[in-house]
């Protein structure tokens, strides 16, 4: 439980858990980019980071004079979705902007590298509805063939798990299948993100491609969708 108290200490602190929800987009950031999303000074971001790169939370690169920092790996992403879904939705937006921001999260978002919010539930009950996961997200057979007939190349990594959407409230997926899918999504110009945030949106060209594979392209409230989940908890959060 030591170990346990140690990871808790490092993500109970409001400018770590700021910059560990930043890089939940799946990129690597300069320890400036996330002072200036923290709204912490250069210095006292660089302190913040190297307890979390020690604390194993985060892996550091350096390039040149720039030192770049990103999540540890997906089973980090996998315990900060969590955490913030435990948490329950944060306080109500003050502003218009902070309301905006809050709704393009819960609408749409990469969790790491995949798709998460209603856009990600909107893919999973797709995915569920065509028989390429069952309701627990393990591929199945039919997936397998589907998924293989996309370029899916099986690897090390499990093939696809259960991710806990923090607005959403149920299972998105997860894991090697549901970070290609995300990919495949982006390198077709289907997805794309909603200026410097993980917020993304569904394209034009991605509501008839998804259409094409058989999925449903309209990321509504889960509540909206037969039966997959409640649909609440949109509050802001990062």
């Amino acid at each position: 439980m030591e170990a346990l108290a140690q990871v808790a200490g490092l993500l109970a602190d409001r400018t770590r858990a700021a910059m560990c929800g930043a890089l939940l987009d799946g990129r690597a950031w300069t320890a400036r980019e996330l002072a200036a999303h923290a709204g912490v000074a250069a210095s006292t971001a660089s302190e913040h980071l190297t307890r979390l790169v020690e604390g194993g939370v985060l892996v550091e690169h350096r390039q040149g004079r720039h030192r770049y920092v990103a999540l540890a790996g997906p089973h980090v992403a996998e315990l900060l979705e969590a955490m913030a879904a435990f948490a329950g939705p944060g306080p109500q937006p003050r502003s218009l902007r902070s309301a905006a921001v809050s709704e393009a999260l819960a609408r749409g978002r990469t969790c790491y590298d995949h798709l998460a919010g209603r856009l990600g539930i909107s893919l999973r009950s797709g995915l569920v509805e065509l028989g390429v996961v069952g309701d627990g997200l393990a591929v199945t057979g039919t997936g397998t063939v589907w998924l293989k007939e996309l370029g899916f190349e099986p690897s090390k990594r499990v093939v696809s798990r259960a991710c806990l959407d923090w607005t959403e409230r149920v299972p998105h997926l997860a894991g090697a299948a549901g970070a290609f899918l995300c990919g495949v999504f982006f390198e077709r110009g289907w997805v794309r993100r909603i200026g410097t945030s993980r917020a993304v949106l569904l394209t034009p060209a991605g509501e008839q491609g998804w259409r094409e594979l058989g999925l449903l392209p309209d990321p509504a409230p889960v509540g909206q969708r037969g039966g997959h989940g409640s649909g609440q908890g949109t509050g802001a959060q990062h």
